[in-house]
């Protein structure tokens, strides 16, 4: 009988960790690490832990997130978004193990004018977007097997995030008022952990040549959203018509301008996910039906 593969899963109790743990089930042998385990700050740390596990697979969600704040942050969002995927991507390609990591929206500057496709340039705005192209290209240039998700609009029903938030704030106010002026595809946190289980399962398909020839086919960087598209207060406005708030906000639109905050947002988050469907068969739902079934798990 075949050894079960190791998948060594980061950032377990983020959004999207959270949701791994359940559907990595199946694929291997699934070793979760979160905040108290692994402190992806310390390099020195996580090449120990790779080199103890020997995984086959790491699968990293873990990330600075809080946009905003890595304005004035940029140590730790580096150590986060560019240090850790790198030395995890080189501890991968010395163990010559894969790699799944997550990217964002923001590697773009939000100006063109249809969905973002994979070749288009990145030219981040702020520093959570330049921090995670450079992790990007990081993990790239280490020759490590991989393959780089690039998500945006990411909820949930934990952790910080934009469903939550409009919840909170939508049961203390009567009148909220949300950005209509720039696009995306929210993306429930479950979705991105169902396909990326969806993708993986086709690599752990038969013998041990199987699995390095697929990971040779089929490495780089493939767009990962809900299909769709929306603005933040649309969204808002989905998310309150699906809620059981007794009493709902009125949610007035506004334009960006008025709603300045630290980190510049690009206007433009849509991205194309043509290349994921046209590679591995899978799409995502649309943002409207997986917030219907988020909202129905609370």
């Amino acid at each position: 009988m075949r050894e079960e593969r190791v998948i060594l899963l980061t950032g377990s109790t983020g959004q999207v960790g959270f949701e791994l743990v359940r559907s990595l089930q199946g694929l291997g042998k699934v070793v979760v690490t979160g905040r108290n385990s692994l402190n992806l700050a310390d390099t020195a740390q996580i090449r120990d832990t790779v080199r103890t596990l020997k995984p086959a697979l790491i699968v990293n969600p873990a990330a600075y997130t809080e946009v905003d704040k890595a304005e004035a942050d940029v140590v730790s969002a580096t150590q986060l978004n560019v240090d850790a995927p790198r030395v995890l991507a080189e501890e991968a390609k010395r163990l010559g193990a894969a790699l799944v990591h997550y990217s964002t929206d923001y590697v773009f500057d939000g100006t063109k004018t249809t969905a973002y496709v994979e070749q288009d340039e990145a030219n981040p705005q702020n520093v959570y977007g330049r921090t995670k192209r450079a992790g990007e290209q990081a993990i790239i240039e280490s020759g490590c097997a991989h393959l780089i998700f690039r998500t945006s609009w990411v909820y949930g029903t934990r952790g910080k995030n934009f469903l939550l938030t409009m919840l909170r704030l939508g049961a203390q106010r009567s009148e909220l008022s949300v950005v209509d002026d720039q696009y995306g595809a929210p993306t429930w946190a479950n979705t991105i952990a169902a396909l990326t289980s969806n993708v993986l399962a086709q690599a752990v398909r038969g013998s041990a040549a199987d699995w390095d020839n697929w990971w040779s086919s089929y490495s780089g960087i493939y767009h990962l959203t809900a299909s769709g598209e929306t603005s933040w207060h649309q969204f808002a406005q989905a998310i309150f018509e699906l809620s059981d708030l007794a009493t709902k906000p009125l949610v007035k639109p506004i334009p960006a301008a008025s709603y300045p905050t630290a980190a510049i947002r690009p206007a433009n988050s849509r991205l194309s996910n043509d290349k994921l469907a046209d590679v591995f068969g899978v799409r995502a739902p649309d943002w409207r039906d997986a917030l219907r079934l988020c909202m129905a798990t609370r």
